[in-house]
């Protein structure tokens, strides 16, 4: 108090002390000496005491009863001026505090006097007050009795001093607490002693002064309210409950800290006051309103509102202040304001009771410790949920039952009770329409029920206004929504208190988490943090219910927008806490009734009726019949702003919006945008509604999946007003910032609203099937969004969005599907364009990912998302191309997943692609990818919808090939290092490297890989694309083969090469013969292509033409390789089956591909050589085929002689490298003989159809045979020859088709060889050659080519027979008639037979010749013709025989003689002399038309003959067989006289006669009947024989001639039987004279007797009437007179 101490203060209160006592003194001068003096006496004091004490304040107060004294006596003077003048003296020392304990009892005394005086009260009053606030002096009983002095004022008759005195002894009673605080202060640090053995609580020894007033006081202050005496406050007369309740509660509401602290207050509190308010409340309990008494047998005391009022203030206080202490008793106060609420009890009960409720809901750490002490443990009530309970039931039942005086009266709707005007103010901005100015009040309306909102307080802050009214005794009336307003207060305080503390601890708990695990780097979470969650779940599990349902009724009954705004937060804030909490349940509940709030009623949305349950299990669908809202709602009061269809399989009519609706959608929209994190699995509940909603008012997506206002397609047009017009945009922008914000949502709530985007479009699309229907997109729209906004996490959600995606576009509904995959191809491309970190180029998995779904779209058929992708993959190479890298193999599966049966366009669009990349794109994409080019770039020529494709993409293979050839050191170089790096992998893991053509290295199988698309296509349906494919294979292997590697092209060979010319033979050999009429639209095919089976022809042709030149370019490279020999094999093989094939262009061709495999060729090493046609070492005899396959090979221009000329070198030229290997040539070989033999082999059949070879064919084949021969000529043996032989044979022996005969035959009467037979020719001339200059054992060899020609000659009589082929002769084949025509083989016999002659003449003598009968074999032969003679198709043949016979024999006979004795040529003379026989005495007539010249030159060739018999043979005749020289003889014989057939007709009388023959061969006999030097017994012999025959022969004639002569009678006979006889007589003469001439030893004597013997017959002939005949005659028997001698005697005959 440094305002009284100082100097100044304290000379003015010594001063003012005088001065008072002297007034003092002054006023009791006259009636009150005592008082006077007293004092007079007193200031001589107060001077004193100034003058001798430095610290005069504490000298007077040691002196104060001395110095109030006189002012005590003044006040008992009880005259009221006096009185007053004392009190304010002695109030003024008491404001120095310089009274004493003493005076102050004094005091105190004197006052109490006063009071029972009824003296200045309100002074007496006041200077109590000064007394006690001053300073601490007073204590116990002064105390106690000043307190009384004031309550007892305060029941006084006079309002001044009775309100005076209230306040007073509350003033008093908080100075007395005040004091007990200040005291606790002073002794803060000491610390008490316990005093020991005193354990009763009630003792109040242990409290300090102060202290022990309080208590005093509180407990007497209980013990008036319970209506019993004070202990402490003695002297009270009267107390009123109300005000002691408010005393307590001021007490308890101030110093809370002082019960807290001593546990005697405490106690006081726990025994005294709780028991004391619970045995008040009890009227409140018990009383029913509207309970008839008689029911009960008390009367029940009614509730008194005063007390009931000031009850549940302290009860409030208590709550607030001393929970702690009294957890069970605040239990059954909070079950008690429970209980308060009940719909029975009167309504300012209810009304103070939902007051006092929200004053408990505004504190939220209180609420919390609720639940805590109660809710938290077992076997307690569950306070604080049925606090929050009973205020929804509250809400409801006011809702339900009329309150009292709502009946009677409605507050008037202009406002004119208070709260409602404040409120009326307030116009509800969505109450657009509703009529002209008026102001509507804000109010809940339920079925029927209306109630005004009011406001009643502000917002946080329980300002309440019945439980202030401590003035009131009578319960006041309520007004109408007031009970109403607070509790809907309530409900948004608890909300909002609630939230708000657990977010804070929330956020609090995460920072101290994150500074934790910082620092220990474990993030588990601390017990305390545990036990804080449990808390808070419980305080949510305790509310939500309650809540949900209060909240819901009101927001279904709101008509205020505030109001709704408020609830719609509320609700909101729950269930982001609810989410935040991960109170799955709670979270749905509150966002289901947001929902429900968003959609019109009743729309059938199941999503939002299922029971919790099946909320989490997901199994819900959009529609669903069984809608049961909570309660119809009041649409009355709802402005409509929108009408549209509901979204559903069978819309009925429409539906309409209200403004309330439009504001839950945007709640709903905020909640997800702000909260989405913690929405979990109710963002299918969110965007379920969404979806609904967006439908309803016609938002359709547009680009990248924003949803902008369309029309609605079907049903009545959407309509909207222009209210809600202007919000969707607003919405539509929400809506889209939504989805952007779900960027800033962590991973899993992502994965959330992506799972429940995927449901709702599950849904979507179930609605969508079997309907074409508009479908909602809202789910893929905003799918897309997500994924947009996302993209730098893109990878996480990457798999379930795409993945759906995919489903969709899977989807029958085409709309549906073509969203889908625009949703798709937007995704992948915005993926692949966003600049990720690290970039794509450097995170190869995240850029397969990305384009992987691109690749999973090729597995859906639908042709219009084929091309959506296909237009994506387009536009991504347009973009992205040069950066695909690891994506390639993806992007070109797309291309390559085209299959044919997918339309024109879709292959069209892929195959731009696949151009695109082959044009701009090879030089970037990684190597490994090459081959998927090669293998996409094949595929499409085997697409069959579009020629033009599959020819333009063969040209792609071979434009690919080229770069590959241009690249190839990169290219191998890089991909032998991916080849390291797979081996390496494939080796850890222990398994083989698996790739198509493995141990080829890697850039080599890219070649294979080609090679073998480019076989495949050889082999397509279609013409064309197989000529291109294998002109492209086979231009592709030669020029780039080089590149490979040598081992390569042993898989070439067999893999690619063999491969092909397999599947070609299968085809062509199985294709179809049926004729193709045209070659689709009006294209006319050539007639030599109009069958399947030919155009499969000309492939074969060019394949295997194609693999042979293969074989003989580049057979440097094959030979070294291992299984060369086997290969060839195999070539050989398909050039067999090609030869054997039943088409004339195949066969032929594959002669021409053998003869360019056997041209060896001496290859080209150096690479600057240009590829010039390498030098063929053996001619080819292979002309210019004419282009049907059909004509003639050859022009004649050269003699047979000038072209086997050509053969006639020594030896073959040499040759580098030639097929060392003689097996490959036997394997030649075979193969020849065996097309040889099979081709030529006549058909069993003799059917239409039969297949006979082309002479082309033929020629070619037998032309193959020279240059082949020079290579296995030293092995050829006798039965290869012999093989030969017949193919030789069977060639020339094949008819020509008659179509085919003009062109091979140029006319019958030229006689000219065909091609083939020249070549046939020539392959015996080789052959012939080649042994004559070869080895003694390969001479054998002749006969059998002798053996070969003659069977060739014979064919000049009688043509080779072809099976049982009809054929014509050509002579008279018509040509449209015959189908087969035989050739003219007399060119052909007799230019064997030339051949014959002239070998002949070169190998006589030859030891196999001689050993063979080759000379036996040309007789038996040349007999043919001759002894047909005139009979010979062509007459040149027996002339031409006849001169080779002269010439063989020419050569033959010396050598036969010379070989007489070795008996070898035995058998040949018989041969010889029939051959003679036939030819000389023929039977053939020679034609009419014959001239004499002819016959003369005919003759002079008979005549010839003799002559050799003359020269050659009879000279010779010791060394000839007799029987031959018999034979001989006897022809001679025949011929030298005119034999003549017995018929007389005119025709033969005018044959002419050989008498030159005959002559020659009369003469002939003769000459050799007498050999006059016979040097052998032989010689001799063959006179003999020679006359024996002359005689006999004689003898003949001339008996027919006498036969004839006598039976023609008088008819002379036909001139040459008379001529013939003149010659005979002739004969006898010239004989009997040569007889005569020789040596009589030399005639034999049977030679006489023979001639002797004629005699008898000779006289026969004297009666021949020809007078020729007689001259004869008369000559022949002149000459017999010799022989007429006398008989000798007999015994003469015995000597010799």
């Amino acid at each position: 108090m440094s305002g009284t101490s100082s100097p100044e203060a304290v000379k003015k209160l010594l001063e003012n002390t005088q001065g008072d006592l002297r007034g003092l003194s002054l006023e009791c001068r006259k009636k009150f000496p005592p008082v006077k003096e007293a004092a007079e006496s007193g200031i001589i004091k107060v001077k004193t005491i100034a003058a001798r004490n430095t610290d005069i304040l504490a000298a007077l107060k040691e002196n104060s009863s001395e110095v109030v004294q006189p002012f005590l006596m003044g006040c008992g003077t009880k005259e009221p001026k006096i009185t007053q003048l004392c009190l304010a003296a002695i109030q003024r020392l008491m404001s120095h505090e310089v009274v004493s304990e003493a005076a102050a009892g004094n005091i105190i005394n004197m006052l109490w006097q006063l009071m029972e005086n009824s003296l200045e009260e309100l002074k007496l009053l006041q200077t109590v007050l000064v007394l006690l606030t001053t300073n601490t002096v007073v204590h116990d009983e002064a105390l106690s009795k000043a307190i009384v002095l004031c309550f007892r004022l305060h029941f006084t008759k006079d309002n001044i001093t009775n309100n005076t005195a209230a306040a007073t002894v509350r003033q008093v009673v908080t100075v007395v607490f005040e004091r007990v605080v200040s005291e606790d202060e002073r002794y803060k640090g000491v610390i008490e002693q316990p005093v020991p053995g005193n354990s009763n609580r009630r003792s109040v020894s242990t409290l300090k002064p102060c202290a022990k007033d309080a208590y005093m006081l509180f407990q007497d202050l209980c013990q008036l309210v319970n209506a019993d005496a004070p202990y402490w406050l003695v002297g009270m007369t009267e107390m009123t409950r109300t005000f002691g309740l408010e005393l307590l509660e001021s007490v308890l509401n101030d110093f809370p800290q002082v019960f807290l602290q001593h546990q005697e207050f405490s106690f006081l509190l726990k025994e005294r006051v709780c028991p004391l308010v619970i045995k008040l409340f009890s009227p409140n309990i018990k009383f029913r309103q509207g309970s008839s008494t008689s029911s009960s047998p008390a009367p029940v005391e009614k509730p008194y509102f005063p007390i009931c009022m000031r009850l549940l203030r302290v009860v409030s206080v208590l709550i607030k202040q001393f929970y702690s202490l009294l957890v069970t008793e605040c239990e059954i106060f909070l079950s008690l304001l429970v209980k308060f609420l009940d719909a029975d009890k009167p309504q300012w009960l209810r009304a103070v009771a939902v007051e006092s409720i929200h004053r408990l809901c505004v504190q939220p750490q209180l609420l919390r410790s609720f639940c805590q002490s109660y809710d938290m443990k077992q076997h307690s009530t569950k306070v604080f949920r049925d606090i929050v309970n009973a205020l929804g039931s509250f809400i409801q039942s006011l809702f339900l039952v009329p309150s009292t005086g709502n009946t009677s009266t409605t507050v008037n709707q202009t406002g004119s009770n208070t709260s409602g005007g404040t409120a009326s103010a307030q116009t509800n901005p969505g109450m657009l329409g509703m009529g002209g100015g008026v102001t509507v009040l804000p109010a809940f309306e339920y079925r029927g029920t209306w109630i005004p909102i009011l406001t009643v307080t502000i917002q946080g802050s329980a300002k309440a206004t019945y439980l202030e009214m401590l003035d009131k005794v009578e319960p006041p009336t309520i007004p109408e929504g007031y009970a109403m307003s607070v509790a809907f207060h309530c409900l948004l305080d608890l909300v909002r208190g609630i939230t708000t503390m657990i977010e804070g601890e929330l956020g609090q708990a995460e920072t101290d988490n994150q500074t934790r695990t910082e620092a220990t780097s474990s993030s588990t979470q601390s017990s305390e943090q545990q036990d804080l969650q449990a808390v808070w779940e419980e305080m949510v599990n305790a509310c939500w219910c309650g809540l949900l349902a209060a909240l819901s009724l009101l927001l279904d009954a709101s008509t205020d927008e505030a109001a709704t705004e408020n609830i719609l937060k509320a609700e909101l804030t729950m269930a982001a806490l609810c989410g935040k909490l991960g109170l799955v349940t709670s979270r749905d509940a509150f966002i289901t009734a947001i929902c429900k709030g968003s959609l019109p009623p009743h729309y059938a949305l199941t999503v939002l009726n299922s029971t919790t349950t099946t909320l989490s299990s997901k199994s819900y669908s959009i529609q669903g019949q069984n809608v049961q809202m909570i309660s119809p709602s009041s649409e009355s009061h709802q402005q409509v702003v929108a009408v549209g269809q509901p979204l559903a399989l069978q819309p009925q009519g429409t539906v309409m919006l209200t403004s309330k609706n439009i504001q839950c959608m945007r709640t709903l929209l905020n909640l997800a945008h702000c909260h989405g994190a913690v929405l979990g699995t109710s963002w299918q509940l969110v965007l379920a509604t969404l979806q609904h909603l967006v439908w309803i008012l016609g938002l359709k997506p547009g680009v990248g999946g924003a949803l902008k206002p369309g029309r609605a397609v079907e049903g009545p047009s959407t309509v909207l007003t222009t209210a809600v017009m202007t919000d969707l945009p607003v919405i539509s922008n929400i809506l889209s910032r939504l989805f952007e914000s779900s960027q800033y949502l962590d991973d899993v709530s992502l994965h959330h609203l992506i799972n429940a985007l995927c449901s709702l479009s599950l849904e979507a699309m179930e609605m969508a099937y079997g309907n074409n229907k508009e479908p909602s997109l809202f789910a893929v729209a905003k799918l897309l969004e997500t994924g947009l906004v996302n993209m730098h996490r893109i990878e996480i959600l990457w798999r379930p969005l795409t993945g759906h995606l995919l489903e969709v576009c899977q989807h029958p509904n085409s709309r549906m599907r073509e969203w889908g995959a625009e949703a798709l191809t937007s995704l992948i491309k915005a993926g692949l364009t966003f600049n990720h970190d690290p970039p794509l180029s450097q995170n190869q998995r995240l850029q397969l990912l990305l384009l992987n779904p691109l690749k999973e779209l090729s597995n859906i058929i639908h042709p219009d998302i084929r091309l959506k992708q296909l237009e994506c993959v387009l536009q991504i190479l347009q973009s992205q191309g040069d950066s695909l890298g690891p994506g390639w193999p993806l992007v070109l599966g797309v291309m390559g997943a085209i299959r044919s049966d997918q339309g024109e366009s879709l292959i069209r669009t892929a195959f731009q692609c696949l151009q695109l990349v082959v044009t701009d794109f090879l030089p970037t994409m990684p190597c490994t990818c090459l081959q998927i080019v090669v293998e996409v770039a094949g595929s499409f020529g085997l697409h069959n919808q579009e020629l033009n494709i599959s020819l333009t993409s063969i040209g792609l293979l071979w434009n690919i090939s080229d770069y590959f050839f241009q690249r190839g050191e990169t290219i191998e170089k890089e991909l032998n290092k991916e080849e390291a790096v797979l081996q390496k992998q494939a080796d850890e893991k222990g398994v083989l490297l698996n790739r198509p053509f493995h141990p080829a290295p890697p850039f080599d199988c890219l070649w294979l890989c080609l090679y073998a698309k480019l076989g495949e296509l050889c082999v397509d349906p279609r013409p064309a694309v197989r000529k291109s494919a294998g002109q492209t294979l086979f231009s592709t292997i030669g020029a780039h083969g080089t590149l490979l590697q040598h081992s390569t092209w042993h898989t070439v060979i067999w893999k690619v090469l063999f491969h092909l010319l397999d599947r070609v033979r299968e085809s062509s050999t199985t294709a179809d013969k049926e004729k193709i009429e045209s070659g689709g639209g009006n294209i006319l095919i050539h007639h030599s292509r109009d069958t399947a089976e030919k155009q499969w022809a000309e492939t074969w042709v060019l394949t295997l033409a194609g693999v042979a030149r293969i074989f003989n370019t580049r057979r440097y490279l094959l030979q070294p390789l291992g299984d060369f020999s086997k290969a060839w094999d195999v070539l050989l093989d398909h050039i067999q089956s090609a030869a054997l094939s039943k088409n004339n262009e195949v066969s032929l061709a594959a002669l021409k591909s053998f003869q360019e495999i056997l041209q060896i060729v001496s290859p080209v090493r150096d690479s600057e050589k240009p590829d010039t046609p390498p030098a063929i070492n053996v001619p080819a005899l292979l002309g210019a085929m004419t282009a049907t396959g059909l004509g003639r090979s050859f022009m004649r221009t050269d003699s047979i002689g000038e072209r086997i000329g050509r053969y006639n070198e020594s030896e073959p030229p040499i040759i580098t490298d030639e097929i060392e290997d003689l097996n490959l040539w036997w394997a030649a070989w075979n193969t020849w003989y065996r097309i040889g033999s099979e081709s030529t082999k006549p058909p069993i059949t003799c059917e239409k159809l039969t297949f006979i070879p082309s002479q082309p064919f033929l020629t070619a084949l037998i032309q193959i045979f020279p240059a082949l021969y020079q290579h296995i000529k030293t092995g050829f043996s006798m039965d290869d020859l012999q093989k030969l032989g017949v193919i030789l044979h069977g060639a020339v022996s094949v008819p020509i088709s008659s179509d085919a005969s003009p062109f091979i035959l140029p006319s019958y009467t030229e006689a000219v060889l065909t091609s083939l037979q020249e070549a046939v020719l020539t392959a015996l001339d080789v052959l012939q050659k080649a042994i004559c200059v070869g080895s003694e054992n390969m001479q054998i060899m002749y006969p059998a080519i002798f053996d070969q020609l003659l069977a060739f000659v014979e064919f000049s009589c009688k043509p080779p027979q072809y099976g049982q082929l009809e054929m014509k002769h050509i002579a008279n084949a018509k040509y449209n008639q015959a189908e087969w025509v035989a050739l003219n083989y007399v060119p052909f016999a007799e230019r064997s037979l030339e051949v014959v002659v002239d070998l002949y003449q070169k190998t006589a003598c030859h030891k196999a010749v001689v050993n063979e009968k080759v000379l036996q074999n040309i007789i038996k032969t040349l007999r043919i013709p001759l002894s047909l003679k005139y009979a010979c198709p062509s007459e040149s043949t027996w002339k031409l025989a006849v001169s080779s016979l002269l010439k063989v024999l020419s050569i033959g006979l010396p050598v036969a003689r010379q070989h007489a004795s070795s008996g070898k040529f035995d058998s040949m003379w018989p041969e010889l002399a029939n051959t003679f026989e036939d030819f000389l005495f023929t039977k053939s007539i020679p034609p009419d038309n014959l001239s004499i010249q002819e016959f003369q030159r005919n003759e002079s060739v008979d005549v010839e003959v003799v002559q050799l018999i003359s020269t050659e043979i009879l000279p010779y005749a010791n060394f000839i067989p007799k029987e031959f020289v018999g034979q001989i003889m006897t022809m001679l014989n025949k011929g030298s006289i005119h034999s003549q057939s017995s018929s007389f007709t005119e025709a033969e009388i005018d044959i002419r006669m050989r008498e030159e023959f005959s002559k020659m061969c009369f003469e002939t006999l003769l000459q050799f009947s007498f050999s006059n030097k016979v040097t052998t017994p032989q010689e001799g012999y063959i006179s003999r024989m020679a006359l024996s025959v002359l005689l006999k022969r004689s003898q003949d004639v001339l008996h027919r001639y006498i036969e004839d002569e006598r039976l023609s009678g008088k008819c002379p006979l036909p001139r040459q039987q008379v001529t013939e006889i003149i010659f005979v007589l002739k004969a006898v003469s010239t004989l009997i004279d040569s007889l005569k001439k020789t040596q009589p030893e030399n005639v034999d004597a049977n030679t006489w007797a023979q001639v002797i013997a004629l005699y008898p017959t000779l006289v026969e002939c004297i009666t021949c009437s020809s007078s020729e005949v007689c001259s004869a005659l008369k000559e022949a028997l002149v000459p017999f007179k010799d022989f007429m001698h006398p008989p000798a005697p007999k015994v003469q005959n015995g000597e010799s």
